[in-house]
């Protein structure tokens, strides 16, 4: 065993040894841990307890870029009734959004406006518009080209929900990033 390896082992099975000191592991159970074979990189310990390699720490900025890449799973944005600011309770996935964008060009994304089905038709079409058009201005604001992105209004013509509750019309009244 090279001099790198014994020490992230040491290392792990440093704070595991002082912790297993205080477990009630029977010997029986003990024996059967200790018997089994790892792969090479696993140190027993003795106590029952198998330890692998320590995971590299990241740094701030790969910690950010895998948030940020977390975030992006979120594509919907949800605005309050008869509103089409954006809130702040969805910045941070817009920043997300946005970031990738600013760093990917050649990406274009689709944002879709929708409303709840309370109003005419007409209004709700227009609402969906000023939502949809909320978030693009959300993220030119960052550095988004607006070749990268277009928009669609779509009111109250295809809802996520059907159940007429006001938990389903807040469903409804969303914008949705397409990529």
């Amino acid at each position: 065993m090279d001099l790198n390896k014994l020490f992230k082992a040491m290392l792990v099975a440093l704070p595991i040894m002082a912790i297993s000191a205080c477990s009630s592991t029977s010997e029986s159970e003990t024996d059967a841990t200790s018997s089994t074979s790892g792969s090479g990189s696993e140190l027993s310990t003795g106590s029952g307890v198998e330890t692998g390699g320590v995971a590299p720490l990241l740094t701030p900025e790969e910690q950010q870029r895998l948030k940020y890449q977390e975030l992006r799973k979120e594509h919907i944005i949800y605005f309050d009734f008869d509103r089409s600011s954006v809130s702040a309770q969805f910045e941070e996935v817009l920043q997300a959004h946005g970031n990738y964008l600013v760093e990917h060009p050649n990406v274009r994304v689709m944002i879709e406006g929708h409303a709840d089905e309370r109003g005419t038709p007409e209004y709700n079409i227009a609402l969906g518009e000023r939502r949809a058009k909320a978030v693009a201005k959300y993220l030119q604001g960052m550095g988004v080209l607006p070749s990268q992105m277009s928009i669609v209004s779509y009111g109250e013509e295809k809802p996520l929900d059907m159940t007429r509750t006001d938990d389903g019309f807040g469903i409804n009244r969303r914008a949705v990033l397409v990529y």
